[in-house]
């Protein structure tokens, strides 16, 4: 598709009094950018402006927390995963956030951009019903009296004051994911009989009122909107229908300029934020649906997994929407828009729904200032100042081997040959990628092999000599006489010492069976050591080739670090699957008709017979031996370097954060 197809996507739109430069928006999303507790600090300019400059067209930046009132002498709530966020006192009051607001504002302006602010509400200590709001908990609220609905209803309206003071285009109420709006819409948490529950048109009313008080503090020179969701997807919640009857009594009180939408939960699945198992813009329907129902004058914004300009200019052209959210896309490549416009397609480095991104930014227990945003694909993300700072020209060009092409090797090769460095990469396998080849190989994850395209495109870009099928060893290294060396030769499957019988013949290692290297039988016993995706990523492999799979899991539960975003999603997967689980098992003997197992932590023995196939996904050990022979053997062959894997087995963002910073030392 060539720059001048985009027809759609560049073109500029009216939303109210505000004129969008193009239809790409940046959703809000709360990736935590600050480094100084939420203000709206340097971190924070760059990290959001910097998609502005890089051509998208609406900034929607992270939701403002806003303050409750409290009964007297309660303490301040700040509860799990941020679930609730009930406090007296909120830092958009504060005279510097003001300060630092203003010039944010400023800043996207410059850019060409427009700036719109979110204000959100969550508790699951105030509800409209003691109904727990929030299925990543059981807290049961306390049920809001009339003042209190009254009271939060003009913290709305203070919240829009200020941020008409900052000079901002426009303003927008977050009404869904656990938000206190979204359950005074759901009728599975609102209960009340009184004039703010009952049918959909009621349940709506604790919205209209913050728009019309939200209103007359804004005038008309801002926009205004809401971000709903499609289809609640919890049991006893609304569905697409009732929402679009909601929706449009909203719409009929001619307060609303946009509705954001999206789809799904903030638990389960569907997820709001779908990762790489759904596919792009999957509900889509509710957009079209909505412009639709809704007077022209509305625009009509619709979200949900959109990494692609290309699927981005079919919504539009499909009258599915009028603006596309893609928050992930410009955390991925802030500069897409610019790439996409210019007809550099092949240069966009794609969001591959891993949602590495939103799980770091709500699932952590670490305190704000300590929490940064993080991104899988681009190592830049959460670093955008030091990188402006360090990031130049070598003093020096120097030639470069990098003895690996994974995303540690690739990022190494390419940052470095940004830099003016003569690089060449040593790889032994048929591609560059590494593990990401092998995860990709995965149901629903095929998307991971867009950021080996995007390494493959680059270094081909740079000039950097890719040398595949290709095993280094000391003498050749020192026929290539590097003048720096990168060791990046990733990782291997851990296998585990001191279980008898773990090497007889049944006993198959996860990442052969993802590359087709391992024949399995009809029943298998998935032993599984790592809380991650691994273990559901080849447990589906398996079943969805008519496998019969068992996982034995050492944890409460599988799937305990992939983020309440996606567990849903991988969850459901094993369910559909047919997949069961056995949790708090350690592996303690293999023979050849049966496995003993360990409880976690009783102790208990469990002798389980029955299968053919034992598959182990016990976690990776590093591949460093390279490095550690030359470090001992060679220590003056020049300077070097260990990177991702090879140091210590992480997660993408670590692999490719580490080789991006190496190849931005050298």
């Amino acid at each position: 598709m060539s720059k001048q197809q985009f027809e759609h996507l560049f073109s500029p739109l009216q939303v109210g009094p505000m004129r969008v430069p193009n239809r790409i928006v940046e959703t809000t999303n709360s990736i935590w950018a600050s480094r100084s507790g939420g203000l709206l600090d340097d971190a924070f300019i760059a990290h959001h402006v910097g998609k502005a400059r890089g051509g998208t067209g609406w900034i929607g930046g992270e939701t403002w927390l806003l303050n409750s009132p409290l009964p007297p002498e309660a303490p301040d709530e700040l509860l799990l995963r941020r679930v609730s966020f009930t406090t007296r006192e909120a830092l958009y009051q504060a005279p510097a956030f003001l300060e630092g607001a203003t010039r944010y504002v400023e800043e996207v302006h410059k850019a060409g951009a427009v700036a719109v602010f979110q204000f959100s509400l969550f508790s699951c200590a105030l509800a409209p019903s003691s109904v727990p709001v929030s299925e990543a908990n059981d807290f049961v609220p306390h049920a809001m009296t009339e003042g209190e609905i009254d009271a939060y209803i003009d913290i709305y309206a203070d919240a829009a004051a200020v941020a008409k003071a900052t000079g901002a285009d426009g303003v927008e109420i977050h009404c869904s994911h656990d938000s206190l709006p979204q359950s005074f819409m759901s009728p599975a948490l609102n209960l009340r009989t009184d004039r703010w529950g009952g049918g959909p048109a009621e349940r709506v009313r604790f919205i209209i009122e913050i728009l019309e008080r939200v209103r007359k503090r804004i005038g008309t020179g801002l926009a205004l909107g809401v971000r709903l969701n499609g289809q609640e997807f919890r049991q006893g919640g609304y569905d697409h229908l009732e929402m679009r009857e909601m929706t449009y009594t909203i719409a009929e009180t001619g307060l609303l300029n946009y509705v954001n939408l999206d789809v799904g939960h903030s638990w389960g699945p569907h997820s709001y934020v779908p990762p790489s198992f759904y596919g792009p813009a999957e509900y889509r329907e509710v957009g079209r649906a909505a412009r639709a129902d809704l007077d022209s004058s509305i625009k009509v914004i619709f979200a949900g997994r959109i990494n692609d300009p290309v699927v981005a200019e079919e919504l539009l052209k499909g009258n599915y929407c009028d603006l596309v959210g893609m928050a992930r896309a410009g955390i991925a490549d802030p500069e897409f828009a610019n790439k996409a416009r210019e007809g550099r397609l092949m240069e966009i480095r794609r969001c591959i729904g891993c949602n590495r991104c939103i799980q770091e930014a709500n699932d952590s227990d670490l305190p704000d200032s300590l929490v940064k945003p993080t991104c899988s694909v681009n190592p830049v993300v959460g670093n955008e100042l030091e990188w402006r700072e360090k990031f130049r020209p070598a003093d020096k060009p120097k030639r470069l081997l990098v003895v690996g092409g994974g995303v540690a090797g690739a990022e190494a090769a390419r940052i470095a040959a940004m830099r003016g460095h003569r690089v060449t990469v040593l790889e032994q396998g048929k591609r560059l990628g590494g593990q990401l080849l092998i995860a990709a190989k995965a149901p629903g994850r095929d998307s991971f092999e867009d950021q080996v395209y995007f390494e493959e495109n680059a270094l081909d870009r740079l000039g950097v000599e890719v040398r595949l099928e290709t095993r280094a060893d000391r003498e050749t290294i020192r026929v290539l006489a590097p003048e720096a060396l990168v060791i990046a030769t990733g990782a291997l499957p851990r296998l585990p010492e001191g279980i008898p019988g773990i090497h007889l013949e049944h006993v198959v290692q996860g990442w052969d069976v993802l590359l087709g290297k391992a024949d399995t039988g009809e029943r298998i016993a998935l032993v599984s050591q790592e809380d991650g995706f691994e273990t559901l990523n080849v447990a589906e492999y398996l079943a969805e080739r008519g496998k019969q799979v068992t996982i034995f899991h050492k944890s409460p539960s599988v799937g305990l670090a992939t983020g309440r975003y996606s567990m849903g999603a991988v969850l459901s997967r094993l369910e559909h699957r047919e997949i069961m689980v056995h949790s708090n098992r350690r592996l303690a003997e293999v023979r050849s008709g049966e496995l003993v197992f360990v409880s976690s932590f009783g102790g208990k023995i469990y002798r389980i017979e029955g299968f053919d196939t034992v598959v182990l996904v016990y976690g990776a050990v590093p591949n460093g031996r390279l490095y550690e022979e030359l470090r001992a053997e060679e220590p003056n062959i020049c300077p070097l370097y260990i990177a991702g894997a090879a140091w210590t087995p992480r997660r993408i963002a670590e692999a490719t954060q580490h080789g991006a910073r190496i190849g931005l030392t050298i």
